[in-house]
């Protein structure tokens, strides 16, 4: 491959793209990470911290970035996207690597946010487009592995960097998001268009109808029933993942674990019980199997893991089936099929603005609870906290074992989703 070139196709374009979940996630631990190390720097309270976590890449900063990137998305390209995007992460992350003050750390939150939003459209988008029908979820599974390999390294880093250097280290960790993030934006360049997308447009006279993608994604009443199942999926899933995303060092020092390097290991382990489950289950076994029975598998362990959390004392074994079911949990869950359906059942003229309007909803639900998570957790610790978490992903379990739709194998379609019309089998949608 020539870097820079137009050479960069298939599996390797995939691999490209998938980039922007290792950024995103990564973000997300970068500041999971460090959180405490800012809190004792500048002196702020937990409220302070719930704000930083809920306008981050984690919550409303993507939420606004998602809103922004989807419609642009489908009215001037997929690799438009991708020409802006990572040059506003770089910008973000290298204010947070030098930030002297709570304003100014906010301030690059949400700025990583919102690049981080622009992108998550576009990346799944693009991804579902170019994959062949038949290997579509091994596809769109690379971003999800991509997302786990993120967490991962930076709670790695975070026990070699920040547990010996401090707040040093935490700098160090967010830097190594901008030398990531330029190398992936130099490659990025030798990315074609979606194929799919240049047909599209093409039929339509090769000019962009301005806002048709959101009015005509609102206009039919399979979009909205497609909308709602997917919100169920993955914005109560999201609001649980999200929380934890950020807080879960907190969670384990409120159930007992007061060594930071501890936490950052049990999350190690999490991480690389999704990385594993992403690809040796969903990527292997979601174009060959029942969509249904894998999700529902997903989302029983999501479940069972917080009802150990919650009901079990939390012994070093209870902490590391906990951290296992989970990761497994993630591995084959809600993410991974959300990204998946939500290309698969809307059209190619508003499938990103689809997913911007979805990723819009669960980061504004997310903030929302990370305002007062920090808040919550200090005065009625992890028995509460548990409850609505087992709450809500019981609902996500619920809405994807009753509606699940039947898209495996099925081709994408220029003008119409995979099971528009006559003959559609997506239970209850249509």
């Amino acid at each position: 491959m020539r870097i820079g070139s137009t050479s960069t196709t298939g599996w390797k374009a995939t691999a490209a793209v998938a980039m922007s979940n290792y950024i995103e996630a990564g973000a997300i631990i970068a500041i999971a990470t460090s959180l405490s190390l800012w809190q004792d720097a500048f002196g702020i309270d937990d409220f302070a911290v719930g704000l930083l976590a809920a306008f981050s890449a984690n919550a409303f900063g993507a939420a606004i970035g998602a809103a922004i990137g989807g419609p642009l998305c489908d009215r001037y390209g997929r690799k438009f996207i991708y020409t802006y995007d990572l040059v506003v992460f770089m910008v973000g992350v290298l204010i947070a690597t030098f930030a002297v003050s709570f304003p100014m750390l906010l301030a690059a939150f949400l700025i990583t946010g919102i690049a981080v939003g622009a992108g998550a459209p576009a990346s799944w988008t693009y991804i579902a487009e170019e994959a062949p029908a038949h290997e579509r979820a091994k596809h769109v599974g690379a971003a999800q592995l991509a997302w786990s390999a993120g967490p991962v390294v930076g709670f790695l880093l975070a026990v070699v960097l920040t547990a010996p250097l401090g707040l040093l280290g935490a700098r160090l960790v967010f830097f190594h998001l901008f030398l990531v993030a330029a190398v992936v934006w130099w490659i990025r360049r030798g990315l074609s268009e979606s194929t799919l997308w240049k047909a599209a447009r093409a039929s339509e006279g090769g000019t962009p109808a301005p806002r048709r993608g959101l009015r005509e994604l609102f206009s039919r009443g399979t979009n909205i029933k497609a909308l709602a199942f997917l919100f169920g999926i993955y914005g109560f899933w999201g609001i649980v993942a999200g929380q934890m995303g950020i807080f879960m060092p907190r969670v384990y020092e409120t159930a007992g674990v007061q060594s930071e390097v501890e936490q950052n290991l049990l999350q190690v382990l999490l991480w690389t019980c999704t990385l594993l489950a992403t690809y040796f289950g969903f990527q292997r076994y979601a174009d060959r199997m029942s969509r249904r029975t894998l999700y529902v598998i997903g989302a029983v362990l999501g479940v069972f893991a917080w009802v150990l959390l919650v009901f079990a004392d939390a012994t070093l074994p209870v902490l590391l089936l906990f951290a296992v079911s989970w990761g497994v949990s993630a591995g084959i869950g809600a993410q991974a099929f959300y990204a998946l359906w939500t290309s698969e059942l809307f059209a190619t003229p508003y499938r990103a603005s689809a997913q911007g309007v979805l990723f819009f909803a669960a980061r504004v639900s997310i903030g929302l609870l990370s305002y007062f998570f920090p808040v919550m957790l200090a005065t009625s610790g992890v028995p509460a906290v548990g409850l609505l978490m087992i709450g809500l992903l019981l609902l996500s379990l619920v809405v994807g074992a009753v509606w699940s739709p039947d898209t495996r194998g099925k081709t994408l379609s220029l003008s119409q989703p995979v099971c528009a019309g006559q003959g559609c089998e997506v239970r209850g949608l249509s």
